[in-house]
Order: structure tokens, then C-alpha cells, then sequence
């Protein structure tokens, strides 16, 4: 039996915050950076969703179906996609005709509300489940959590949601000598197979593809196949986000010529064959659970989860926001739960982290704002307006009752 290789991509865009002060506090509820969010979509849709989404689609025709992929989209994205680039929704559709790309489930915001609340968490994973079989004719029987966040108790929830394969982290601190180049199982439940990222393999491609000073630069096919037939696994699972091609991986690096022949250059070889994560499921057996009571994640030097909630800024902020669920629970206004939804996103808590040493130039990178501190603040701000909105809300819902006045009763003489 050949070994497989299952490749996955990430694509995601935030719904950025625009500047708002705190006088706008109790006066102007639009939160949203609308510009910024309809520029930067349509420059990373021109520079990688586009032109990727075609060099895959080239791919899957000349490999006559030997190619295959899968890709996870947050809703937040098909949201910006079909309000500022519906040729991108396009663009995946065609590679979902082709039977030889899967799509996944994962939270609707790509939020953190695994750790949070397990009603939002379900609520958005249904959600989601549900617009990707509108816009694409899958229903995804697949899931991965944000930013590959994984743990016991998570996995169980996940299977008890309908899913029996989940993608999470090889994390070396829960792997220990285990490789990640298995298939796997849940611990609290042994029905839930785990595929998991092997993060040096795969970061070959997102982090250092370019980097001239890395010692195995420049990257070709041919090497990257002989670094995958080193591994004595059964099958190793390449994971990335999307934008890494042509966005954080400039074209002129070679990237696009390089994702175009390392297919070829595998399918050739005859060692591996792709498959997309149901498939490896199907192929492959456990071979053991592993135990991951704290959670882990596929971010940063400890593959934990403080990269969003690891300083009190962010801790704050997540258990403020947090804290409304169960008053929006009572109310029904459509318009509250879509900004808390979209305040939920990821991004928001990991442009507060405040870290400055291994990963500080990766979160420097993707942070459009000067400062941590400056996040937070300009969160905290809309969160403020947003927390006048909900308790506004609630009162007139559930509007004080006057007290009884008390009945005066005249009593009648005797004739």
C-alpha cells in the first residue's frame, strides 16, 4: 500500500476594526474597517486566491484526478468574498466540480468559542456546516478547529457533532516519541480519528520557502519529495494557511512554480498518493490515541494557546465578551449576534499578544496595529459600545413591571 500525502489549506480574513475612539462610545455602533477589508481582499484574491485556485484546478485536470486537496474557508471570508470577489466563490466551486477537493467544517468566525462556550462553539460549527453545503454542494463530514486548537475534551465534542475525523497539531511537548506521520484517536473517545500537521514538513513551504538564508534554500520539488521519503510514517499531513502563496510567499520566490510540479514530482515517484482527509481516515487505522488535556494549537514556539490568551489584555477582553452570551441568549436581534460573532474572531485577541522574542516578528507581521496595547484599547472600545447595545437591548425586552397598586375597598353601612 502507498504511502499518503494529505494536503490542507486555511483561508481566512479577518473583519477588522476601524479606528474607534472612545467619544464614539454610545454614538456610532459601525465597528467594521470596510475599506481596509474590500482592499485587502481584492489585492490577496489578485495575488494568490485567484491565480492558486487556477494552478490547482490545472493540476487536479493534468494529474487526471491523481491530485487532491482540502480546504477550510471561515465564513468570515465567504462573507467578504461574496460581498467584494464573488469570482473567487466561483473559483472554488469549479475545484469542488472536480470530486477531487474536500471541503471542512470549522467555527463560522474562526473563533476561540472552543474555549469559551460550548453552545456558541456548536452554533457555529452548524453554521458553517450549513454554508458550505449552500455554496459549494458538500456537507463536510471533516472538522477543523481555529487555528488547529485541540483538546480531549474539544475532540469529544466535536465527535459528539457528527464529525469522526478532526485535523490537529503533532505537537513535539504531547507527541513525545510518537511521529506524526500516523493516523490517530481521540482519548475520551476512541471513535474520533485524528490527522495530524506535521509542523517541520510543512513549514518548509508557509515559513521559509523564500528565506535565502535558510540552510536548504532554494527549495525544489525533487528535495521536498526526498525529505517526505525519509519518513518512516504512513502518512504525513501538510497543512498551511492558503495565503502563502503569492501573499506571504511572494510569486517571484517561485512558490506557484513549485506547488505546480511537486504533484508531478510525487505522483511520479510512486512512494505516496494524495488524499484528501476523508479519504485518509478511510485508509488508514488508529494506531493509538494520544492525550492532550491542555490545549494545543498549531501557533507559535510552545503550540499552545497563548498566542490569543496569554497576557491579561487578552484574557480580559475574551471574558468580557464572553461574558454577554447568555443576555444574547435571551434576546432575538439578528444584528447583536452577527457583531458578536464577528467581535469572537481570532485575530482580535492575537493582535493584543505581547510577545517579543522567537515568534515576535510572526505576530509583528500579521498585526496592523502599532502596538498590543493599541489593539486592545480600540477593541476594548468597541466592546464597550457593543456591551451598552446588548444591555439596551435587554431592557426593552424585558421591560420593568410597575408594582399592583393596591385596591380600595368601600365598605357600605348596614341599613
Amino acid at each position: 500500500m502507498k504511502k499518503s500525502v494529505c494536503l490542507y489549506f486555511q483561508v481566512h480574513q479577518p473583519t477588522r476594526l476601524r479606528l474607534y475612539r472612545f467619544f464614539d462610545i454610545g454614538k456610532d455602533s459601525h465597528y467594521y474597517d470596510d475599506f481596509a477589508d474590500r482592499t485587502i481582499l481584492k489585492r490577496v484574491a489578485q495575488k494568490c486566491y485567484l491565480p492558486m485556485n487556477q494552478l490547482l484546478l490545472d493540476v487536479i485536470k493534468q494529474q487526471k484526478g491523481a491530485f487532491k486537496v482540502a480546504f477550510s474557508l471561515s465564513g468570515s471570508v465567504l462573507e467578504q468574498f461574496e460581498r467584494y470577489a464573488p469570482e473567487v466563490i466561483d473559483s472554488f466551486r469549479a475545484l469542488a466540480d472536480t470530486g477531487c477537493v474536500e471541503f471542512l467544517a470549522e467555527t463560522y468566525y474562526h473563533s476561540l468559542a472552543s474555549l469559551a462556550s460550548e453552545a456558541e462553539f456548536s452554533h457555529q460549527v452548524l453554521k458553517h456546516k450549513a454554508q458550505v453545503e449552500q455554496l459549494f454542494g458538500q456537507t463536510p463530514k471533516v472538522f477543523r478547529n481555529t487555528e488547529l486548537i485541540y483538546s480531549d475534551s474539544i475532540g469529544k465534542q466535536v465527535y459528539q457533532l457528527g464529525f469522526k475525523t478532526m485535523l490537529t497539531e503533532g505537537a513535539r511537548h504531547i507527541m513525545g516519541w510518537k511521529s506524526p506521520d500516523y493516523v490517530y484517536s481521540c482519548a475520551e473517545q476512541p471513535k474520533l480519528k485524528l490527522l495530524l500537521r506535521n509542523y517541520s514538513l510543512s513549514d518548509d513551504i508557509a515559513f521559509r520557502f523564500s528565506n535565502k538564508s535558510w540552510k536548504d534554500w532554494p527549495l525544489t520539488a525533487e528535495k521536498y519529495l526526498s525529505w517526505l521519503k525519509q519518513s518512516e510514517g504512513e502518512i504525513i499531513n501538510l497543512f498551511m494557511d492558503y495565503e502563502t502563496f503569492g501573499e506571504h510567499q511572494a510569486a517571484s520566490s517561485g512558490i506557484f512554480d513549485f506547488m505546480r510540479y511537486l504533484p508531478e514530482a510525487i505522483t511520479q515517484d510512486g512512494t505516496f498518493e494524495f488524499v484528501t482527509p476523508s479519504q485518509a481516515a478511510r485508509k488508514h487505522k488508529a494506531v493509538a490515541p494520544i492525550d492532550v488535556p491542555q490545549t494545543i494549537s498549531w501557533a507559535d514556539e510552545e503550540r499552545d494557546v497563548t498566542a490569543w490568551l496569554g497576557n491579561e489584555l487578552q484574557q480580559d477582553a475574551f471574558n468580557k465578551l464572553y461574558a454577554q452570551t447568555e443576555k444574547l441568549s435571551i434576546l432575538n436581534n439578528p444584528t447583536l449576534w452577527e457583531d458578536f460573532g464577528h467581535l469572537q474572531e481570532s485575530d482580535h485577541f492575537y493582535y493584543m499578544c505581547t510577545k517579543f522574542f522567537s515568534d515576535g516578528e510572526v505576530h509583528k507581521y500579521f498585526n496592523p496595529y502599532d502596538t498590543p496595547y493599541e489593539a486592545f484599547i480600540n477593541y476594548m472600545n468597541v466592546l464597550s459600545d457593543f456591551i451598552i447595545r446588548v444591555n439596551d437591548a435587554l431592557t426593552v425586552s424585558t421591560p420593568e413591571v410597575a408594582p399592583a397598586k393596591k385596591k380600595t375597598v368601600t365598605k357600605t353601612k348596614k341599613k
